[in-house]
């Protein structure tokens, strides 16, 4: 079985395909670089980068629908010079000693596979990257809630403490809405956090497993997106590039015809279709040239030489809050120069590595060697973890 790396008839090679599927990925970076760079002359910019997910969204959903409506191929897939064509499988008796690939017919994209290709262009990325983003910050949560304890909660029950008896009789019944609001967010966030990982693994797989197949050409499908919808991506034909401009046309004068009202409405509604039509082939053009400005960019500050050459230095993190006690834990002596254990001036200070708190190195040596864990936070842990400390000599 021979890998398809040349580009010899109308089947694409997987190089093709996979450049123009990492096309919308490089997009995005550059549009976000580019906004960020803007942002810090313009403030009001960073609202477009709090909302970068529907920013992106709403401009792939007008590029797409574009693209396919006037070439029949996605943004990326026309800027490779690459078409989407439809697959009709006929079988019949008399042909069953035939070739397989003699019983594939291509034909024109119909409206309705135009519109599933957009949702699985833009609705569907759009909803993993929310999912995403959910399933990180649930990570993120549980893990600090898992070492820390859940900080904002503590601070949220202290001040609800302080002035319960002043709103609890104005607020209840709102209170009480916000409440069952908050815990089915949380449970949903949960269920994502739980559900995300199965379900991108399931989808990286599936798309990993169909790349593997369309470069060993044991299948005409890119991606089973393009299964799904019966679609199968060619190399356009040199006249097929030449009729574009003219369809482009052609369609544009159509909807010119269509406008209906008094003449001078008629204008009104014309000038105003050129202009869209015009600004969204600059913005064509400024988004290619966005992504291979990015990409030199890229190649120019963040090469492999200067990155060993001239290592960055970050400043030191702040450090964390301080760990959870546990309610059946040892309490903490108020001066902190005393080991919890013996509530005595600590000798041989030594601090337990999984919760940071210090002690006698006999006490903890011997309180972890029988019970396994950290007195204080009751953590799991090992007399390895225990490190002595020298700042006192």
């Amino acid at each position: 079985m021979l890998f398809q790396v040349g580009g010899q008839g109308s089947h694409p090679t997987f190089f093709e395909m996979s450049a123009a599927q990492q096309l919308p990925s490089s997009l995005r970076a550059a549009l976000t670089y580019s906004i960020g760079v803007l942002a810090l002359r313009r403030p009001f910019l960073h609202k477009v980068l709090d909302y970068e997910d529907e920013f992106f969204a709403a401009l792939t959903l007008i590029l797409e629908t574009h693209s396919l409506r006037t070439t029949d191929a996605s943004f990326a897939e026309t800027l490779y010079g690459l078409r989407r064509r439809a697959v009709n499988v006929h079988v019949k008796k008399d042909d069953l000693h035939m070739e397989p690939g003699s019983r594939i017919q291509h034909s024109g994209i119909r409206k309705r596979q135009k519109l599933l290709s957009v949702v699985f262009l833009v609705v569907l990325p759009y909803f993993k990257s929310k999912l995403h983003a959910i399933y990180n910050r649930e990570r993120e949560a549980a893990l600090q809630a898992s070492l820390w304890g859940n900080v904002n909660e503590r601070f949220d029950e202290s001040d609800n403490f302080g002035d319960a008896s002043s709103s609890f009789a104005s607020t209840s019944g709102l209170d009480t809405d916000l409440s069952v609001r908050t815990r089915f967010r949380k449970r949903m966030n949960k269920i994502v956090a739980t559900c995300y990982p199965w379900l991108h693994a399931g989808t990286e797989g599936l798309a990993f497993a169909y790349q593997l197949l369309y470069l060993l050409d044991a299948t005409g499908f890119y991606s089973p997106g393009l299964h799904a919808l019966g679609l199968q991506v060619c190399r356009a034909t040199g006249q097929e590039l030449m009729d574009t401009s003219s369809r482009i046309s052609k369609i544009r004068s159509n909807e010119r015809e269509r406008l209906r009202g008094p003449p001078w409405l008629k204008a009104v509604q014309g000038a105003l279709l050129t202009c869209a039509y015009a600004v969204l082939d600059y913005a064509q053009t400024g988004l290619i040239a966005a992504v291979f400005g990015f990409k030199m960019m890229e190649w120019w500050y963040q090469s492999a030489e200067e990155r060993m050459s001239a290592p960055t230095v970050y400043p030191p993190p702040p450090p964390p809050p301080p760990p959870k006690v546990a309610k059946e834990g040892i309490p903490l002596p108020p001066d902190r120069t005393l080991c919890p254990l013996c509530s005595q001036k600590r000798a041989n200070p030594s601090a337990v590595t999984v919760s940071g708190f210090v002690f006698c190195y006999a006490c903890i040596f011997k309180y972890v060697s029988q019970y396994n864990r950290c007195p204080v936070t009751l953590v799991p842990a090992n007399v390895d973890q225990i490190r002595r400390l020298f700042h006192d000599l």
